[in-house]
């Protein structure tokens, strides 16, 4: 090779932020590293010898990534206790619940009430 050919050639200089640049498009799942090279003029070994350099740094954060689902039945919700028929349900401050059912007497609900009134 002629000297005057060789000092005509001159090593191109790629800015670190173009070189990320192309290192990351490298990196994008599906992409071919001759296409990106091609795109960006530039030869596919060097693109693998910037992959190298910088490759940890120059990929850019994860985007939606699917994860695994396992689909599970609800677990069946208890149904509330039925009343039988002829029987009223009383619920009272502190957590007290009390069913009266027809055979009972005012005066006999009226002891029960009280008494869960005094404590």
């Amino acid at each position: 090779m002629d000297t005057s050919v060789r000092s005509a050639r001159r090593r191109r200089s790629w800015p670190e932020a173009v070189k990320r640049e192309i290192v990351a498009a490298s990196l994008v799942p599906g992409a071919s590293v001759s296409v990106v090279a091609r795109q960006y003029d530039v030869n596919a070994n060097q693109v693998f010898a910037w992959r190298k350099l910088y490759g940890a740094v120059a990929e850019a954060p994860p985007g939606p990534r699917l994860v695994p689902v396992t689909v599970t039945p609800d677990a069946p919700i208890a149904p509330p206790p039925r009343l039988l028929a002829g029987m009223i349900e009383i619920a009272l401050p502190g957590g007290y619940c009390v069913r009266v059912g027809c055979g009972v007497t005012a005066s006999a609900l009226r002891r029960v009430l009280d008494a869960l009134e005094r404590r």
